[in-house]
């Protein structure tokens, strides 16, 4: 039963709909009463990162083409928020705007708050004095993302050495002790190899130690597990969630794997062809995903039980790429409950439950019995 149907309405008071009403005036309504940017209430200081009305664009002959558009989201001390979607959805580039890392010609627009101080169109000098110890990224590819001529040791100290907070000799052995945090096995012995020396999933901890040299507040982690395998990603995955309960840091994850997200997120905010498509409590939309893709994302990654001997299920066709994206609804090409509303007109990002749950779909999918829920709430 969707948001829509004449039997959710009575259900759905809080929204102030009215009986009867066509299926198309119960969303504007809905749209109109309901706030479409809140969410829950939380205390000002328990904030990490609150980013709002997001947007990116880079010069075209045509213009500037806009990559990400109006994204909101906040992430609390010791959370984590994964970014999810497809290649393409813009998750990677709202990481680097973050860190001022965008290539040049990018241009950002909205607000960057780090704990309450705005971050956004800070100098390029200031901008140096936060990377790595203010916020810290872990890269999809470590090898890249290493010196293949310098000893790893080497590289997690200039890290320390770069902010000026600790002589030589103590950013070596802080070097070592981050590598024994980490995991990684005979630290002192591992410091002094280069990186082609170790093993791939040695290699994504020593860039996971190399993030957290300066004590950040924030480490950004795109994609952290890609290309390794089953188990050395669990321990990945294990080692991340040790460090958000132990030392209180806060994770922005940036992937497309629904089983990354299943196993350490806190909230997920779901982009598609660069718009916020769902957000919520990793619970409520694992359980009750409200938008259409997001519930082909769980059906094709098999998160959730389905019947013996039934084939995954999978998302048809191919995301837009910029500048060639769809009117209406940017995903309405791809959706199995595409409506008259969608090839026209763009939903509006609106929350649907209490609890922060908010979906940009013109016909969200919404149980009778979750309506019913939150009128007992």
């Amino acid at each position: 039963m969707g948001l829509a149907d004449p039997g959710c309405t009575s259900l759905f008071r809080h929204c102030m709909v009215v009986s009867r009403v066509s299926r198309h005036r119960d969303h504007a309504v809905c749209g109109r009463l309901l706030n479409s940017r809140r969410q829950p209430d939380r205390a000002q200081e328990q904030m990490m990162l609150e980013v709002t009305n997001l947007s990116i664009s880079f010069p075209h002959t045509s213009g500037r083409l806009r990559a990400v558009e109006n994204i909101d989201f906040s992430i609390e001390k010791g959370k984590v928020l994964t970014l999810i979607g497809e290649s393409g959805s813009g998750k990677t580039l709202t990481g680097l705007s973050l860190m001022g890392l965008l290539p040049g010609g990018a241009q950002v627009t909205g607000r960057i708050a780090l704990e309450g101080r705005e971050i956004s169109g800070l100098s390029e000098e200031k901008l140096r004095h936060i990377r790595g110890r203010d916020i810290a990224m872990v890269y999809q590819n470590p090898l890249s993302a290493l010196n293949p001529v310098w000893p790893v040791g080497e590289q997690i100290a200039e890290a320390v050495l770069a902010h000026g907070l600790a002589t030589r000799h103590e950013a070596g052995q802080r070097a070592i002790a981050l590598l024994g945090r980490v995991g990684i096995p005979g630290p002192e012995r591992v410091s002094k190899l280069y990186p082609f020396e170790i093993s791939g999933g040695m290699r994504q901890r020593v860039v996971i130690a190399m993030a957290l040299a300066c004590n950040p507040r924030l480490i950004i982690a795109d994609e952290p597990t890609t290309a390794l395998d089953v188990t050395i990603k669990a321990q990945i995955l294990d080692l991340l969630a040790d460090l958000v309960a132990q030392e209180q840091i806060s994770v922005l994850l940036i992937t497309h794997d629904m089983h990354v997200v299943a196993r350490l997120a806190d909230d997920i905010l779901v982009l598609y062809a660069g718009r916020m498509a769902e957000r919520g409590h990793v619970r409520d939309l694992l359980d009750h995903p409200a938008h259409p893709y997001t519930a082909g994302l769980l059906r094709s990654a098999d998160i959730r039980s389905r019947p013996p001997q039934t084939d995954l299920e999978i998302l048809t066709g191919q995301p837009p790429r910029i500048g060639n994206f769809p009117t209406g609804c940017r995903f309405h090409p791809r959706c199995p409950s595409s409506g008259a509303l969608c090839p026209t007109h763009s939903p509006d990002f609106i929350q649907l439950f209490s609890s922060g749950q908010a979906t940009a779909c013109h016909y969200p999918a919404i149980s009778a019995d979750r309506l019913q829920q939150e009128q007992l709430l």
